[in-house]
């Protein structure tokens, strides 16, 4: 996964700028640092995920033809 830069030091510093107590505003940077590693997905964590899906998908329709195709043979060899 592709980091995503987050100044704490900035937020921080705006946060109490803006009248919030400091340690309050260090707990809210640290939390919000911690969600957007975890949970937040990038440019590239998208597109891996589009590949892998294209992949998957393109394994799917192979199978599907291959076993139609042996259907076919099949009542072809019957008929």
């Amino acid at each position: 996964m592709a980091a995503i830069v987050f100044d704490t030091y900035a937020f921080v510093k705006e946060l109490t700028q803006a009248g919030m107590p400091e340690e309050q505003a260090e707990v809210l940077a640290r939390s919000q640092a911690a969600l957007i590693d975890e949970k937040l997905a990038t440019k590239q964590d998208l597109q891996e995920l589009e590949l892998r899906l294209k992949h998957d998908l393109t394994l799917r329709l192979g199978s599907m033809m291959v076993v139609a195709i042996g259907v076919v043979a099949a009542l072809v060899k019957l008929l």
